[in-house]
């Protein structure tokens, strides 16, 4: 039988592309709007030394600054796209690259306002508000500045700290070599006995193989490579840990958490109390590797036994059009108006939908404020690509409410809040389906896939998040990390999460060596609290109704013009307290007893 041959673009009915000649008609366009760079780079630059000479130099700067940064968003994102259409195709990389290099060119040039914003006195800053009332939009901006004034340092010293700033990230650089271009697992035999390359794309899949020896040796060849170059990454890590807490203390921050929440006005206790929460409710997910065990009939159960569906995933082919009805009917509890934007953009020019030759794999969402927002699918009519349709959308919704209300200088938001309405978009259509699902075997698949994004999203990255606050700590207390240490805390933080159900495997201590977002300090708890956040949030959309509905409405619309912690009240979750993190773990209690209930019947 002979390979099916991919798509061209040529090949997609212009219904199944995303629409971006509305952004710009052609590349001359994007090429006029390009030449304005100059221009409005001068406009701003124009401000150097005259940042606070007044309240009018101030606001002309801010507007300044909003015209530069909402070209360079609208040119990037025709760019990125294009190029994402057909990684192939040169005049796309170049547009990209031009619009690269032309952002360091002009920020090179506009980073004085920073600076002489924090150099100026409070009371000469707020004298200006009074006096100028078009300034008003951008006090909470300017507060947000203003708030980090402690922590700025003199010029010579920020000097200083820019220039050693390219060493510190040098440990993140080393990591990344090392693991994506000089580590390689070499082949392990597949299902049908036949020798496969080992990469870190097909990992997963390996482990969710049900021919026990293939996940086994996949495990296995993985962890051996990794403990083979363990002293390299302890001391890479270790570098990463130390320039954390360096840089924290030379700020003048209580810690290298607090220098990392600060920004976004996140309480410590949010962090404390994640990992508290998640511990309380450790014997429920004891309780779910129990039951994993007896559903997988294994005598033993180990690390590379965990990923593995305790049900077959159900074949069952979803067309485009009717993955837009499924959503169109799980989404409707956030209103008609909420339905019928979504369904219209997903018909009519937001999504790129299928895959062809050379597009870029995977899912996102982007746009900018000037345009729609865009989908990224690589569509191909299974269960997963409905999920990944209606997650995506989740994302394109909160950023067309956002531009949509906010000034283009709040129209960001936080990581802290991004995965939040994609994942309550999740949980509507896992609910949806549950409800409606008559066939027993697929409602065990939807809630085994459920409780599967709790163990990989809430307990998984609450243990990093842990482990990130272990290592940190005994730096900042004098200690020095060495590959026993991490080896010894990671296995001991592993076998308190997953329990006595699993058998003790020696070659689970050096995964921290392997997990890329460590050398991002305390970025994992995020899809933690984000997930819990939004869990808890699909719960009271689903149980209150139109209140709750109101208050999720007026939280999509708030981009950045709130600290993310603020955003989250008003949709009606407050993350600052443990019950928040309880409540969704509750859910994954109710979850696993429904699935206890259907594999015991």
């Amino acid at each position: 039988m002979g390979t099916k041959k991919q798509k061209t673009r040529a090949d997609i009915d212009p219904k199944y592309k995303w629409a971006l000649e509305r952004l710009y008609a052609d590349h001359e366009a994007w090429e006029q709007d390009f030449a304005k760079i100059p221009a409005l780079t001068d406009a701003v630059a124009a401000y150097e030394g005259k940042v606070t000479e007044s309240a009018a130099s101030l606001l002309g700067v801010l507007k300044a600054t909003d015209d530069l940064q909402r070209l360079f968003s609208k040119l990037m994102c025709f760019a990125m796209q294009r190029q994402d259409e057909d990684t192939r195709v040169a005049t796309y990389q170049e547009m990209f690259g031009r619009g690269m290099s032309a952002i360091a060119a002009s920020s090179a040039r506009t980073s004085f306002c920073t600076p002489e914003l924090i150099a100026a006195p409070e009371e000469k800053i707020w004298g200006f508000f009074a006096e100028e009332p078009e300034l008003e939009v951008y006090r909470f901006m300017v507060e947000g500045i203003l708030k980090e004034k402690k922590h700025v340092l003199s010029a010579v010293e920020e000097n200083l700290i820019a220039q050693f700033s390219e060493i510190t990230e040098d440990a993140h650089n080393i990591f990344s070599m090392l693991n994506n271009a000089d580590l390689t697992f070499g082949k392990i035999k597949d299902e049908n006995g036949e020798e496969v390359a080992l990469t870190h794309g097909n990992y997963v899949s390996f482990l969710e193989n049900r021919d026990r020896s293939v996940r086994e040796a996949a495990f296995t060849r993985l962890y051996e490579t990794f403990k083979a170059h363990i002293n390299t990454l302890g001391a890479t890590y270790a570098s990463s840990v130390k320039g954390d807490c360096l840089t924290a203390r030379i700020r003048h921050y209580d810690s290298s958490l607090s220098a990392a929440l600060s920004g976004d006005e996140i309480p410590e206790s949010v962090y404390s109390n994640l990992i508290d929460a998640v511990h309380e409710f450790l014997p429920e997910l004891h309780r779910y590797m129990a039951l994993r065990k007896k559903w997988l009939g294994l005598d033993e159960m180990k690390m590379f036994d965990v990923y593995m569906p305790v049900v077959e995933v159900p074949e069952r082919v979803v067309p485009f059009e009717e993955a837009v009805g499924i959503m169109k009917e799980a989404l409707a509890p956030l209103g008609e108006d909420y339905v019928k934007t979504a369904v219209d953009g997903a018909l009519n020019g937001w999504i790129d939908v299928y895959e062809t030759e050379g597009k870029r794999s995977g899912a996102y969402s982007n746009g900018c404020y000037d345009s729609d927002p865009y989908i990224l699918l690589n569509y191909n009519d299974k269960l997963q690509d409905v999920l990944t349709l209606v997650h995506e959308m989740g994302h394109s919704m909160h950023t067309w409410h956002t531009n949509h209300t906010q000034p283009f200088c709040y129209s960001g938001y936080t990581i802290f809040v991004a995965e939040v309405a994609s994942t309550v978009n999740e949980n509507l259509l896992l609910r949806h389906w549950l409800k409606n699902e008559t066939d027993k075997e697929m409602k065990k698949y939807l809630l085994n896939r459920f409780l599967e994004e709790f163990r990989g999203t809430v307990f998984r990255q609450t243990m990093f998040a842990e482990f990130e606050l272990l290592t940190h700590r005994y730096v900042e207390g004098g200690g020095a990390l060495t590959p026993e240490w991490l080896c010894k805390e990671y296995d001991r933080l592993n076998t308190l999460y997953f329990g006595d159900a699993i058998a003790h495997d020696d070659l689970i201590q050096y995964e921290w060596a392997r997990i890329p977002h460590f050398y991002s300090a305390y970025y994992v708890y995020q899809y933690a609290t984000g997930f819990s956040a939004a869990t808890a949030l699909a719960n009271r959309i689903l149980s209150e109704g139109a209140p709750a509905v109101a208050d999720y409405r007026k939280f999509l619309s708030m981009g950045s013009s709130a600290y993310p912690v603020d955003e989250l009240k008003v949709a009606g979750v407050d993350m600052s307290k443990k019950e928040s993190v309880e409540a969704a773990l509750e859910i994954f209690r109710g979850l696993l007893d429904e699935l206890e209930a259907l594999m015991e019947a």
